[in-house]
Order: structure tokens, then C-alpha cells, then sequence
């Protein structure tokens, strides 16, 4: 990452209805720890998903998939992340991206 100097981490996932969201950091707050386990942030926050009681949720980068954005005037590095259960750590069964997993590793049986 510093290699390409990047200013922004932008952390990209997408909601129920397919809209794509993110959380975007400055790049100084990005560390190896983040990187390997995840970010908290706030589900009640996504349409459709937790309510505030409950709404602790980890989001953790996919470092298989990465990009710097090309259409960014700040050097940004995308990040698409798994969405997980902040206690379990289990993936989120709302999370399209955790639901396609499934369906995929169900059709290679």
C-alpha cells in the first residue's frame, strides 16, 4: 500500500437490493490488523438489516480482490469486503456477497 502511496481505503459491499455501499478510511488508519480482521461498523445503518440493538457487524477485506480506482482525484485503494457477525464472526446471511458464496459452494457438489 505504500508503495502506491494511497490516501483512501474504500471498503465496498452491497445491500439487500444490490445498491452498493462503502466506508471509505484514510489510508494512515489502515493497518495489517484491519486488513486481516475486519472493521466494525454500524449494521442498523443498511437498509433492511439490523436494528440498533443488535447492529454490530465486522466488515473484513476480500484481499484477493483489490484495486486502486481509477476515477478517484485521491489515490484510492477498493477493498471488497465480506460482511460478518461482529460476535460469531460468521458471515451475515443478509450480505448478497455471503449468500452467493453459498449458492456456489452448494453447486459444486
Amino acid at each position: 500500500m505504500k508503495e502506491k502511496e494511497v490516501e483512501y481505503v474504500d471498503l465496498r459491499f452491497t445491500d439487500p437490493r444490490g445498491k452498493l455501499q462503502h466506508l471509505t478510511m484514510d489510508g494512515k488508519m489502515v493497518d495489517e490488523k484491519m486488513l486481516n480482521e475486519g472493521v466494525f461498523f454500524d449494521g442498523s445503518s443498511i437498509a433492511g438489516w439490523k436494528s440498533i440493538h443488535e447492529s454490530d457487524m465486522l466488515l473484513k477485506p476480500d484481499l484477493e480482490r483489490t484495486i486502486i480506482d481509477p476515477f478517484t482525484s485521491h489515490s484510492t485503494l477498493v477493498l471488497f469486503v465480506d460482511v460478518l457477525d461482529a460476535v460469531k464472526k460468521d458471515p451475515y446471511e443478509r450480505d448478497p456477497r455471503s449468500i452467493a458464496k453459498k449458492a456456489e459452494a452448494y453447486l459444486k457438489k
